[in-house]
């Protein structure tokens, strides 16, 4: 089954003023979800409902996912320093 990836606003920002060697790492990473939206070393963040989150280097992609439609929103693309503040 194929998911459909969405941005939040404040993600795609986020992607874009990256460096541009490591927005191509995450951005392959992010096209990897739809196949696979729990893959390994995913983690569940506490305190949230449906929040996910992908390791990519320093840098941490937070996401939820909709299985019943189908679709991975991606709501933020930060370090790992400031990603769960």
């Amino acid at each position: 089954m194929t998911y459909r990836v969405t941005f939040a606003r404040s993600a795609r920002k986020e992607l874009q003023s990256l460096d541009q060697q490591v927005a191509r790492r995450v951005f392959s990473r992010i096209r990897s979800l739809a196949e696979d939206p729990r893959p390994a070393g995913c983690r569940k963040l506490k305190g949230a409902d449906a929040l996910w989150r992908i390791r990519v280097g320093d840098y941490r992609v937070l996401y939820s996912v909709n299985d019943d439609e189908s679709w991975v929103d991606v709501i933020a693309v930060r370090h790992r320093r400031d990603a769960y503040r």
